[in-house]
């Protein structure tokens, strides 16, 4: 983690949570905020709970995050939501590209570009996801793979950000989302060191302003071993993200770092 930097704990809760269950966890969660006043804290419910959990959380230091956004605002797209419609329900966040929608949903590196444009466009931080296959990782090709992916979207954020908004990019080898798998700190942090090198050939500035979260099967357990990288700047949480106690640990393990 980078000294002065506030690291970014993102809780994605994927298909969970969707109801009253997800208000009682958004409560939860602004109750650890205020044991995280170093930390930025960030959930991503499902759409269905994402306006009730806006009303609980605002003005309590949890912001709300979409688990991904249409390239449009508008249109007959059936099943789909456009990011207008996911600021008026209080997200200031996106999360795009996460593997299960790459793997699952066939997303490719143009669509993952063309929503992190319309995130951009419409008001909202991106947390942009890469991360390499196990076969792609046993055949060596982790940086080949993640650095086709970053430079994707890389002049998107460049332009789109601006000079002041802070932008996200997550690191989470496919091989470790649910699998209880996780990469090592030291190999976390040869990832997220070079996605950094490549912010920083496009801008100095981005690279200092962009937050490189780590994401896959982080734990109470391991957190902090993560964290302490000097490129890892938070996480993005699966599972763990679905339980209180275990997120309010993982946010505890960020803030004892970043005090």
């Amino acid at each position: 983690m980078r000294p002065g930097l506030r690291p970014l704990i993102a809780g994605n809760w994927k298909m969970f949570h969707g109801g009253g269950t997800g208000l009682a966890l958004a409560i939860d969660c602004t109750q650890i905020a205020q044991r995280v006043p170093h930390v930025d804290l960030v959930i991503a419910p499902p759409y269905t709970v994402l306006a009730a959990c806006s009303h609980e959380c605002e003005g309590k230091r949890v912001a709300l995050a979409a688990q991904n956004i249409h390239s449009k605002d508008k249109g007959a797209f059936t099943g789909e939501v456009s990011g207008p419609m996911l600021v008026e329900s209080g997200c200031t966040w996106a999360i795009i590209g996460h593997s299960e929608r790459r793997q699952l949903f066939g997303e490719t590196d143009a669509s993952v570009a063309e929503k992190t444009a319309a995130a951009l466009q419409f008001g909202l931080l991106p947390i942009v996801c890469v991360g390499e296959t196990l076969a792609e990782r046993e055949a060596g090709e982790t940086l080949a793979v993640v650095g086709r992916q970053v430079r994707a979207f890389l002049d998107i954020i460049l332009a789109g950000a601006g000079t002041d908004k802070a932008v996200a990019i997550a690191y989470e080898p496919v091989w470790a989302i649910g699998t209880g798998k996780n990469a090592g700190p030291a190999e976390a942090e040869e990832v997220h060191a070079a996605i950094r090198k490549w912010l920083t050939e496009k801008s100095a500035e981005l690279a200092k302003r962009t937050r490189i979260l780590y994401g896959g099967s982080v734990k109470p357990d391991n957190a902090k071993a993560l964290l302490a990288e000097p490129n890892v700047d938070g996480a993005l949480i699966g599972g763990a993200s679905l339980d209180a106690t275990s997120f309010g640990a993982i946010a505890e393990a960020a803030e004892t770092l970043a005090r």
